[in-house]
């Protein structure tokens, strides 16, 4: 039986634990980045198949490590999720779930613990199977949402051991190889004016009035976004978006004195941090600019643990070469296991890839169950045989991996299957 088919049979073997697995984390709320008794759980399911070790980092992340290798493989996989907002607006229990059509929904389905059981049923069956050899192998389960990179940021900081030569991340891609995504930098604009008793406004400076020239000038720029200006031939269009507002005033009878405007601004790789704040900073007229000031946000909030890293909400755009041998032996593993050759994407939403790859310039891809366009609705759903297919893959990728490090370092020649 070749390596391809052993996988498979016992993949098949695991497919009523591996549904169970998704099915339980799905119905632990984790919203909040409140991940410890997810973590908790997954953590058990990784004891129960021997992992090395298994264990929460000093963020409250969950971390389980197979093998002591020189190359070092971290599969990535956001374990926190949205909230369900109105819960009467669901027909099930978003927790609870429910399978359809060979779908199940839940909250947090897709996105992301849809990848989870994948990974972590994968890695063991790739060690049973001598697939790791020469290679230290983590399954990374950590909080996203709220700030993405932040996780992996602390990981490898906080843990100088940590030094991962290749990523894998488990957001919906449908199966596909992704490739990269669109960065972001989340920013404020706050006007400031002077309060004055609504009766003679006139007497103020309405720092709303001094906004709105900015706001219509922000949707001017993103219209010339879509109609292609800084447009990238793979990442597609940039786009900027106000996303929520805020006023300072006295009372509903004065005018307000400050108006603060918050942006959602994608960049593509062609574009530098340093460009998209100045061209923001240059649709202030000359007169405003003492009055209208342009600022980054920073993130420091605790997670549940306590813990902090604080840092800009700057999000670097990345894009991995096609060549590249990671991105080959996502390819790879996908014609050896389904004999399809499948197109290479990228994601129109951000990941943890903006610290893998984007900041610490580690090669990364992302493959997973799932269409990302469910995700944060109450459609949020996943295919329970992609669910369980994408272990296949998660499992095969090593080999994969080795065999086109070697044909690009001229090595020696590709196994055939």
């Amino acid at each position: 039986m070749d390596i391809q088919q052993e996988i498979k049979q016992r993949v098949e073997t695991n497919r009523t634990d591996i549904i169970k697995f998704m099915r339980d984390i799905c119905a632990i709320p984790s919203m909040d980045s409140l991940i410890g008794p997810v973590g908790e759980r997954i953590q058990a399911e990784m004891r129960k198949l021997g992992y090395d070790e298994v264990r929460f980092d000093k963020m409250g992340n969950t971390i389980g490590r197979i093998g002591d290798g020189p190359k070092v493989l971290v599969y990535d996989s956001h374990i926190d999720t949205v909230g369900v907002g109105d819960i009467n607006d669901w027909g099930w229990d978003p927790f609870v779930g429910k399978v359809e059509n060979g779908n199940f929904y839940a909250r947090g389905a897709c996105d992301e613990k849809g990848s989870t059981p994948g990974m972590v049923y994968g890695l063991a069956i790739a060690r049973d199977l001598g697939l790791l050899d020469d290679y230290t192998v983590y399954y990374f389960g950590n909080m996203e949402e709220w700030c993405d990179g932040i996780a992996p940021n602390a990981f490898v900081e906080a843990d100088p051991k940590v030094k991962p030569d290749y990523v894998v991340i488990g957001e919906p891609t449908m199966m596909n190889i992704y490739r990269g995504h669109k960065g972001r930098i989340e920013l404020k604009i706050t006007a400031s004016g002077r309060s004055a008793h609504a009766a003679v406004h006139y007497l103020g400076d309405n720092a709303v009035y001094k906004m709105a020239s900015i706001i219509n000038l922000i949707r001017e720029l993103d219209r010339r976004f879509r109609f292609g200006m800084g447009a990238h031939p793979v990442q597609g269009h940039p786009s900027i978006a106000v996303t929520d507002v805020s006023a300072r005033t006295n009372s509903l009878n004065a005018v307000p004195n400050q108006f603060t405007i918050f942006i959602d601004r994608r960049m593509t790789i062609a574009e530098t941090h340093d460009e998209v704040i100045n061209t923001i900073k240059g649709i202030i007229p000359d007169y405003l600019q003492d009055e209208i000031h342009v600022e980054e946000l920073f993130y420091d909030t605790p997670s549940y643990t306590g813990f902090t890293f604080p840092l800009t909400k700057y999000f670097p755009p990345w894009l991995l070469e096609e060549s590249h041998p990671l991105a080959q032996a996502g390819l790879k593993s996908i014609h050896s296991l389904w004999g399809e050759v499948r197109p290479l994407g990228t994601w129109d939403f951000s990941t943890n890839g903006t610290y893998w790859a984007g900041k610490a310039g580690i090669p990364s891809i992302g493959f997973g169950p799932g269409d990302e366009r469910t995700a944060h609705t109450i459609e949020e759903n996943v295919p329970l045989d992609d669910v369980v297919s994408a272990t296949e893959f998660y499992a095969h990728l090593p080999k994969s991996l080795k065999e086109t490090q070697a044909a690009y370092l001229g090595l020696g020649n590709l196994e055939t299957e």
